[in-house]
């Protein structure tokens, strides 16, 4: 990730908006999967902040390549504020570190890896939630824990409409697809669990289809894949008909939410993150990346292996009430997230 101006620019339209900046003064962080496209955004944010506002923050930035992560972040924020911690699933922190606040972004978290590691992704989602919170309880410094769930949790309902944070759908739990939303329900649930016999304060957020310059190499998944084509100047390949609806939602807008959440959400609560200007269809999206960068959309079809890891939910689209009662609001319908996305891509590519 280059820190290009145009880059800048989108992180203090973002956090200007936040007013409760105060709070974040002389705190700490540790954030896992720190190099995704949604932890690394939020450190991003964190340290921009700290910049801006003179906060004394102080960043952990957790994952399981360091080399990678000195990479996506080095040459701009300083070490007195970051800190990069290896960090895996399966294993304790090992750092001597005493955060406020942990951040959990960490886990598999696109189709590819779904088909052929759904062991790894089931438990991984389990036991990196249960690692942070055994850490939590031996660390008296920690104050709260955000758990990043996912809209997959919800499963199929006969209804398609907005999901609220109660409802509660189907999942197919004899198939090996089932190892996101599976292993996102238990790990909400130990969150839920550690709270009531060890008092660890938790909150969750379920966010929807986030997409965003931040987004990895490795990321399959669709919208991902679109705007890859797009930057390349090439057609919008889509491997679908695309009729399936989705809660879109920019990484910007969606960090800003956590931020949110961590700081005013009520404990034990879970809160869908969605914008609600930005709830169409992956054909919609698609469509609309091709009109902004003069490009067309075109089908091929999905090889059974790209299909065993695709989403099986016909709708995904939420609902972000709970959310906006605690004064968040999305600043990028579909269009305008997508615009930016872009420019930010190829103001990188232009460096």
């Amino acid at each position: 990730m280059r820190y290009t101006e145009r880059y800048l620019e989108t992180l203090k339209k973002v956090t200007e908006r936040l007013d409760f900046c105060d709070e974040l003064k002389n705190k700490s962080f540790l954030v896992t999967g720190a190099t995704g496209m949604i932890g690394s955004a939020f450190v991003d944010m964190l340290l921009y902040l700290n910049q801006e506002k003179a906060l004394n923050l102080r960043v952990f930035a957790a994952a399981r390549n360091v080399d990678r992560t000195r990479k996506r972040f080095g040459g701009f924020w300083g070490s007195d504020e970051l800190q990069i911690v290896l960090y895996r699933a399966d294993e304790r922190i090992k750092a001597e570190i005493r955060p406020d606040y942990i951040v959990h972004c960490a886990g598999n978290a696109h189709p590819s890896v779904y088909a052929e590691q759904p062991v790894e992704t089931l438990m991984t989602n389990i036991q990196g939630i249960y690692g942070l919170l055994d850490f939590a309880r031996d660390t008296d410094s920690v104050k709260r824990i955000l758990y990043v769930s996912s809209s997959e949790v919800y499963g199929q309902m006969q209804e398609e409409s907005l999901y609220r944070e109660g409802d509660c759908g189907t999942v197919d739990f004899l198939s090996a697809r089932a190892c996101c939303p599976s292993g996102k329900r238990a790990a909400e649930t130990l969150c839920a669990c550690f709270a009531k016999e060890y008092g660890i304060e938790s909150v969750i957020v379920r966010p929807g289809h986030i997409y965003g310059p931040t987004m990895t190499e490795q990321d399959s998944r669709a919208a991902s894949a679109f705007l890859r084509n797009a930057v390349q100047d090439e057609p919008i390949l889509m491997k679908s008909a695309g009729l399936q609806k989705r809660s879109y939602c920019y990484v910007f807008d969606c960090v800003t939410a956590m931020l949110t959440v961590l700081l005013r959400g009520i404990a034990g609560e879970a809160y869908n993150i969605s914008n609600k200007d930005a709830i169409v269809t992956i054909r919609r999206f698609a469509e609309i990346l091709a009109e902004v960068s003069d490009t067309e959309v075109i089908f091929e079809k999905a090889t059974d292996r790209e299909a065993a890891g695709y989403n099986p939910m016909s709708s995904s689209a939420l609902d972000a009430e709970k959310l906006e009662s605690l004064g968040w609001t999305g600043m990028y319908p579909a269009k305008e997230g997508i615009s930016d996305t872009l420019q930010i891509l190829e103001s990188e590519r232009e460096r």
